[in-house]
């Protein structure tokens, strides 16, 4: 098999432009919508939408990977970093680690890439490993590193990456790129484009021993954050997480040659469904703030602790709804005065019921 990195005009992408134009144009008109909408929030909503986006992100990259952390800890531990009031848990070491890289990629995503910033992702991705050679540096073993699967004795190999030999070279190379592309570089690319090829092209080498996947999206988002000027809060990861089998098969395919029209085109509706579920979070946050308006001086303390829980869940709400049993749980209320309060909250607009009896669920009322 010949990789895309064994191809003689490696690292020279190929594609067809004139099938790249109608998402780049969706894709900025999208942002500014999502900026404007964001003017709204107060600062409240602002903090938590970026937490829980943030938060989101480093759970469903890690999930990507077959990994699966605590979202307390992670939200803990980002709350801490954004100096806001937290619990005072004790935060694992791989929650730490991802929640700090990805907090970095927020806060830092102007600066120009080095290897400096890379090692530093991987000392952070990697927190508490023990079981890797190379941590904070590119991989140095001389076994060919291959993305494999099926059974030891008949292994599928789906991609095989340049020898660690090369990884200094070829980094200096992807990392000269990087920085020349960005829209204060010599040679700008379009925002998705350029965010597509950073992704592949880094995966495509191969550079670390563990966390390449992790640390690619991240420049994806890193990308798309300097071609916008600011913090994009898109979540790549959550949208590729939930067709993960396409994302593998894209990538599969974009491995074997340096003609990669059909993974851009992938990546830009991957980027702009992402995009779509931030503009839900604003819209959910923004009709929040609007609900509580309504309601305010209205409501008793129970009733305002179940509804903040409520919100937590985000646009998808309670799986399954609010039940009397959730409401006794949240408050320890006995359920005759929950029944009043749901009840109530019914009446003044604030949930709607559905279902009878034993099978009677509440959902907020946004509209």
């Amino acid at each position: 098999m010949i990789w895309n990195w064994q191809q003689p005009d490696w690292p020279y992408f190929s594609y067809d432009k004139s099938l790249l134009d109608e998402s780049e144009k969706q894709f900025l008109l999208g942002s500014g919508l999502v900026f404007g909408a964001f003017k709204h929030l107060n600062e409240g909503d602002k903090q938590q939408l970026t937490v829980e986006l943030i938060s989101n992100e480093a759970l469903k990259t890690s999930e990507i990977e077959g990994e699966y952390l605590d979202r307390d800890s992670l939200q803990s531990s980002i709350r801490r970093q954004f100096g806001l009031i937290t619990d005072n848990r004790k935060i694992p070491p791989a929650e730490q680690g991802i929640a700090e890289m990805m907090v970095d990629v927020y806060r830092d995503f102007e600066s120009p890439l080095s290897h400096t910033m890379l090692f530093e992702w991987h000392k952070m991705l990697t927190n508490g490993r023990r079981d890797l050679a190379d941590i904070g540096q590119y991989r140095t073993h001389a076994e060919p590193m291959q993305i494999v699967s099926g059974a030891i004795y008949a292994p599928k190999v789906h991609f095989e990456a340049p020898p660690s030999a090369q990884m200094m070279p070829e980094m200096e190379r992807f990392i000269d790129w990087f920085n020349a592309t960005a829209s204060n570089g010599k040679t700008p690319l379009p925002a998705l484009l350029r965010a597509a090829i950073a992704h592949l092209y880094f995966v495509s080498i191969h550079p670390f021993e563990d966390g390449n996947g992790r640390i690619g999206r991240a420049l994806a988002e890193k990308a798309l954050s300097q071609c916008l000027g600011q913090p994009t809060l898109i979540a790549i990861s959550y949208t590729i997480e939930r067709d993960k089998k396409t994302y593998y098969s894209a990538l599969e395919q974009a491995n074997k040659q340096t003609e990669i029209t059909a993974w851009r085109l992938y990546f830009a509706d991957t980027v702009i469904n992402a995009q779509s579920y931030t503009s839900t979070w604003i819209d959910f946050l923004i009709k929040k703030a609007k609900l509580y308006d309504r309601l305010r001086g209205q409501i008793n303390p129970r009733q305002e602790k179940v509804l903040t829980r409520m919100f937590r869940e985000g646009p998808d709400g309670f799986i399954g709804g609010l039940s009397a049993e959730k409401y006794i749980g949240i408050t320890g209320a006995p359920r005759v005065t929950v029944t009043r309060d749901l009840q109530d909250l019914v009446g003044k607009g604030a949930l709607l019921r559905h279902g009878e009896r034993k099978h009677t669920r509440y959902f907020l009322n946004l509209e």
